[in-house]
C-alpha cells in the first residue's frame, strides 16, 4: 500500500472513529429538543420534527441550575488552585532531583493514581467526620478531589519539567541567583504552558466530580451539578428529554473549554515527550 492509500485509509478509520465517539453527545442533544411521544418513537428520529428549545427554560429554572453549576465552578476552581500550589513544587523536586528516596516517592504516587475514589471514600469520610472537615462540605471535597487528583498532575508537570534544560538554572545559578530564584525566573517562566495545560485538565475532570460530592454534602444548596443530574433518576424515570436538558446544560461548557483549548493541550500534554 502507497503512502496516498495509507493516509486515505487512516482518514477514513479517523472519521469513523470520531463519529463514533461524538454520536452520544449528538443523541444526547437531539433528545433534549424532543417531545414525549417522540422520545419513545419507533423507529427512532435522528431530528426533532418539532424542537422543543422550552425545555431548556424550564430544567434551568425548575431545577436551579445556576446554584448546582456555581457549585461546581467553586469545587473545580478550588481543587485546581490546591493542586497547582501543592504539585508544582513536587513535581520539580521529582524531576531535578533523582535518588532512591525520589524514586519511592515517584512510585508512591504512581501507586495513588491507580486508586478509586469509590475505595477512597471511606476512609476520607471518617477521617473528615472525626476531624469535624464535614462542617465545610465544600472545601472537604475540594481536599478530597484535590488529594485523587494530585497525583496526575504531578506526573504531567514533572514530564514539562523535565523538558526544560538544567543548564539554564546552573547559568542563573553561576549569574548569582539562588537555587529558588532560579525556579521562579527561569524554569517556571518556561514550563508555564505545560502548568496552565495540566491545570486545566484537573478544572475538567473536578468539575464533574461526583463521588466525594454525594456522600459528603448533604445540603442541596451545596451540591454540584452532577449531584444535581442524580437526583432525576428513580425507578419511574421518565423525563428523559429533561435529563438531556441538564445534561447538555452541564457538559456544554466543558466541551467549549476543550475545543478552544485543544491545540495547546496537546501541545502542553507532549512538552516532556521529547528532549
Amino acid at each position: 500500500m502507497n503512502t496516498t492509500n495509507r493516509d486515505r485509509l487512516m482518514l477514513v478509520i479517523s472519521v469513523v472513529m470520531a463519529a463514533i465517539y461524538l454520536f452520544p453527545l449528538y443523541w444526547m442533544y437531539v433528545t433534549a429538543l424532543k417531545s414525549g411521544s417522540e422520545m419513545f418513537a419507533t423507529p427512532p428520529s435522528f431530528w426533532p420534527s418539532a424542537p422543543q428549545w422550552g425545555t431548556y427554560a424550564h430544567v434551568w429554572e425548575s431545577r436551579d441550575m445556576g446554584r448546582y453549576l456555581w457549585n461546581s465552578l467553586v469545587i473545580a476552581l478550588g481543587s485546581m488552585a490546591l493542586i497547582t500550589l501543592l504539585g508544582v513544587g513536587c513535581a520539580y523536586v521529582l524531576a531535578r532531583y533523582r535518588n532512591v528516596w525520589v524514586d519511592v516517592g515517584l512510585f508512591l504516587i504512581l501507586m495513588l493514581q491507580v486508586l478509586p475514589a469509590s475505595l477512597m471514600i471511606t476512609p476520607i469520610f471518617v477521617g473528615f467526620s472525626q476531624i469535624g472537615m464535614l462542617n465545610y462540605p465544600r472545601l472537604a471535597v475540594i481536599i478530597a478531589v484535590a488529594a485523587k487528583s494530585m497525583p496526575f498532575f504531578v506526573i504531567l508537570v514533572r514530564a514539562t519539567f523535565m523538558s526544560v534544560p538544567q543548564e539554564l538554572e546552573e547559568a542563573a545559578l553561576v549569574d548569582g541567583n539562588s537555587r529558588v530564584g532560579a525556579f521562579f525566573n527561569i524554569v517556571l517562566p518556561l514550563a508555564r504552558n505545560g502548568i496552565l495545560v495540566s491545570a486545566i485538565l484537573i478544572f475538567m475532570q473536578a468539575f464533574g466530580e461526583f463521588v466525594y460530592s454525594k456522600s459528603m454534602i448533604q445540603a442541596v444548596d451545596l451540591q454540584p451539578a452532577s449531584v444535581g443530574l442524580n437526583s432525576f433518576m428513580g425507578p419511574n424515570t421518565n423525563e428523559w428529554n429533561n435529563i438531556m436538558a441538564y445534561a447538555t446544560m452541564y457538559v456544554t461548557p466543558i466541551l467549549a473549554i476543550f475545543v478552544l483549548l485543544q491545540r495547546r493541550i496537546v501541545s502542553g500534554l507532549t512538552s516532556g515527550a521529547l528532549k
